[in-house]
């Protein structure tokens, strides 16, 4: 998918501020809970195993109803690693401390197997 240039600025300005992971890296610590906020539509087509949903759309609304744990490991991805980032910097933005997004999403994921 071809992201237009005003998010693709918006989120390499939320890089700087979040951490990121590798699929690797991901699956070398599987201490993460691992967070898929993609579309309902995206999820049920695919999605890495493990891994809970909670959309961009709600996860802010309802992470701490899911996940109470501000502290506990969060790993977060959706299909590219843009959406995950902006929602790892609000996650960060409410407290949660230990909260990353993996570069490449499902994308890396899938090219992994």
């Amino acid at each position: 998918m071809k992201h237009n240039p005003a998010f693709l600025a918006l989120v390499n300005t939320i890089l700087p501020q979040i951490t990121e992971i590798t699929i690797e890296q991901y699956q070398a610590d599987m201490t993460f809970t691992l967070i898929d906020v993609r579309e309902d539509h995206e999820w049920h087509k695919g999605h890495i195993p493990n891994a809970h949903h909670l959309g961009k759309g709600i996860i802010e609304r309802d992470i701490e109803t899911r996940f109470p744990d501000k502290n506990a490991p969060l790993a977060l991805y959706c299909g590219g690693g843009y959406r995950s980032a902006m929602a790892a910097l609000n996650l960060q933005m409410m407290g949660y401390a230990n909260v990353v997004s993996i570069a490449g999403g499902y994308k890396a994921w899938l090219d992994s197997q």
